[in-house]
């Protein structure tokens, strides 16, 4: 038998990591995710490389930061000769698998995976239009005002289904069989290692859940704990200006807020069910387990909604490791990582060669020992090009620093934040302007700035901008195919 490990990923869309048994909720929201940290380690402090999807995973895929590969929106395509984990691990002699969302955007839909099931739930291509949601249409985040001049994912939110849940259901199913089928397999005398991503959509907006799971949280989740701050950078005022949630009153927002606790729910049941598969096929021994989101979900923290910022709950993510005799049990670590670090940690489980420009770096030993030797820094990205179909109305280039207990947000052209995260980990005391910490933030805001520049990324970002707008028209145009696709239908989504 190969002492390479088996690896399952299970990687979720838009999880707060608050929203979490393992990370104090006290609702029983995740008592699969809880039972996996049980057996495992928790990251207390764990990043997204951008809070938004695409430029995370794609950050993630290849240990590479937004602005290293080109890749800082919806609309941009990773390309294809970039290795990615995926790759690594294939080189190794993994059988590489992906299950479910990858939202990956052009003509490869695998990169590095040698086989893709299910798909995503829009279309691979710009140009050809959006996923099919019905009665739902705009409520899957930051499209504008809906009934009333509230934002439509507050409007459209309570007890219902969204088509996101249905793709779920395929995903899980998918994952379930095949773990069935390679269980078969090494039963039979096949000992080629595995690595399965099972990509979630859930709990990704529209904050519609079914009815089991909405009635469980209603009227059990609370209204926001962190107030709107009283002095906050303008790009901030302004992003949730736009977003139309400033004036949802509290029956929205408590409507909202209890689907987006009844889709966690529904995502851990089905992660429940693939760990169940896993088990049931005889593989959980020697197989790596790992349970992480894209980013997270402001629900209504500070009157925001959805992601695309940088407090904790937009670029804070979940992340439990858990391998049986190879990882401490119940445990919890506390130092500063970042998803890009997964494929590093995966490369590094499994004896492959590392790829040769990755920023990641395995968290393995930090794993089992807190002592072992880490630099606690960290980064992540945000950027706006105007080239989606709804913007946010301005250009924006950002980028997050976390260094040791210090958080520093850099905004092109605006007041920088500064926070203190051990004596202040609510982000509510803005220290930016505090004359004793004015040497801290000169070398912070220098760290940010050392390779990283913003000049130079708005204009290749202005000039990929007017590229896209010729690959959407012909996109448009021509209608190609899209290869990795689950096709959602009007009457997958309503809202009760």
């Amino acid at each position: 038998m190969t002492d390479q490990p088996d690896i399952l990923f299970l990687f979720s869309d838009q999880h707060a990591r608050s929203v979490a048994g393992a990370y104090g909720d006290p609702l029983g929201v995740t008592p699969n995710i809880d039972a996996l940290a049980r057996r495992g380690v928790t990251f207390d402090a764990a990043y997204c490389p951008s809070p938004i999807c695409t430029p995370s995973r794609m950050s993630l895929l290849t240990g590479r930061w937004p602005h290293e590969q080109s890749c800082w929106t919806l609309d941009d395509m990773l390309a294809s000769d970039l290795p990615t984990y995926a790759h690594a691990l294939g080189a190794a002699g993994y059988r590489t698998i992906c299950v479910g969302r990858m939202h990956s955007v052009g003509p490869d839909q695998n990169h590095g995976f040698s086989e893709r099931h299910i798909g995503d739930c829009g279309p691979n291509w710009m140009g050809v239009g959006r996923q099919r949601l019905g009665p739902l249409a705009g409520a899957q985040g930051p499209s504008g005002p809906g009934h009333g001049g509230l934002a439509r994912s507050l409007a459209l939110s309570g007890r219902g289904q969204s088509g996101y849940e249905v793709v779920d259901d395929a995903t899980t199913q998918a994952a379930c069989d095949r773990l069935k089928d390679l269980g078969r397999a090494r039963q039979a005398g096949d000992d080629t290692p595995f690595c399965i991503v099972a990509g979630f959509i859930l709990p990704h907006c529209p904050f519609v859940a079914r009815a089991e799971d909405f009635e469980r949280f209603q009227g059990r989740v609370s209204v926001p704990r962190l107030p709107v701050p009283d002095d906050e950078p303008p790009w901030v005022t302004q992003w949730r200006a736009e977003g139309c949630t400033s004036d949802a009153d509290e029956a929205a927002v408590l409507r909202a807020r209890t689907a987006y606790w009844g889709l966690v729910h529904a995502l851990d049941a089905k992660i429940g069910q693939i760990l169940a598969a896993l088990q049931a096929a005889g593989l959980r021994e020697n197989t790596l387990v790992i349970y992480a989101s894209d980013h997270g979900e402001h629900a209504g923290e500070r009157g925001l909604w959805w992601k695309n910022t940088m407090y904790e709950e937009s670029a804070g993510v979940p992340l439990i490791l858990s391998w049986p005799g190879h990882l401490p049990e119940g445990a919890r670590c506390n130092r500063v990582c970042n998803l890009i670090d997964l494929g590093a940690t995966m490369i590094a489980a499994a004896g492959a060669s590392p790829l040769p420009r990755s920023r990641g770096r395995s968290l393995l030993p930090v794993a089992c020992d807190r002592e072992a030797p880490w630099v606690d820094e960290t980064f992540s990205e945000y950027l706006t090009d105007l080239s989606s179909p709804w913007t946010g109305g301005e250009k924006k280039c950002i980028r997050m620093l976390r260094k040791g207990r210090w958080k520093y947000v850099h905004a092109e052209g605006q007041r920088p934040m500064l926070f203190d995260l051990r004596s202040d980990p609510d982000e509510i005391r803005d220290l930016w302007d505090h004359p004793d910490h004015a040497d801290l933030g000169a070398k912070l805001k220098a760290r940010v700035l050392a390779g990283w520049d913003p000049d130079a990324i708005r204009r290749e970002v202005d000039v990929r901008c007017k590229e896209k707008a010729v690959l959407r028209e012909w996109g448009s145009r021509t209608q190609p195919e899209s290869t990795a696709q689950f096709l959602i239908e009007d009457a997958d989504s309503w809202l009760d």
